[in-house]
């Protein structure tokens, strides 16, 4: 009886201690094990955000010439981005900063309006600043997936938001994809996406290396 009683015992701390690990604990603990064992270089360009970069797994790739850190890490939002800047921005000493965010807030709640998808970016922005007050920080507008069309009008005003911000600060720009994956008629190129019409296939993924290598610093 008492051995089983220390069995529930430890049973129970273990759930009670995975319970208290916050979202993604697990992704941000892979990055640091990959960082512990090959620490990537300085002075390289980081995207930081969620699944469309995640799946970027061939991003070093499409930007030769360039360094590339990848810490996407798949659904996450703005907060999430917020609460891990301490963990996938600050200990790369980074030349420049690209984010694809924000999709998902929009996504994952009809109450999450442009407004606040924008003031979680501003957040963001404004919490990078604080470390690296000179870097360029790039922002990629959020994509028009065919999966999640019902939301494109609150998805079009958040981008213009984020615009607008971006346009007031320095050693910052606005990377637009938006129109590149849009039929003339106003509905997305579901040829860029693949079964799921959520994340890209290799032709959605070129426009993004079209659309964002004009922007990329040496």
């Amino acid at each position: 009886m008492k051995k089983l009683s220390l069995i529930v015992f430890f049973l129970v701390c273990s759930v009670s201690l995975f319970a208290q690990n916050p979202p993604f604990y697990n992704d941000i603990r892979k990055f640091k094990q990959q960082d512990s064992l090959n620490f990537p270089a300085r002075k390289a360009v980081l995207f930081i955000g969620s699944s469309s970069f995640t799946k970027w797994t061939d991003v070093q790739d499409y930007f030769p010439g360039y360094k590339i850190i990848n810490r996407g890490f798949g659904g996450s939002t703005l907060p999430d981005l917020i609460r891990y800047v301490n963990d996938i921005v600050v200990p790369y000493k980074p030349r420049q900063i690209v984010i694809y965010c924000g999709e998902n807030d929009i996504a994952s709640s009809d109450t999450t309006t442009a407004e606040t998808v924008a003031q979680r970016f501003v957040t963001l922005f404004e919490a990078i600043r604080k470390v690296y007050p000179k870097v360029t920080i790039d922002f990629i507008s959020m994509k028009p997936s065919p999966s999640r069309e019902r939301f494109l009008p609150k998805l079009q005003a958040a981008n213009q938001q984020v615009k607008d911000y971006i346009a007031t600060q320095k050693n910052a720009a606005y990377i637009d994809i938006y129109p590149y994956m849009m039929h003339e008629n106003g509905s997305p190129r579901k040829a860029l996406f693949i079964e799921d019409m959520l994340h890209m296939n290799k032709h959605g993924y070129a426009i993004w290396q079209y659309a964002i290598l004009p922007y990329l610093k040496k």
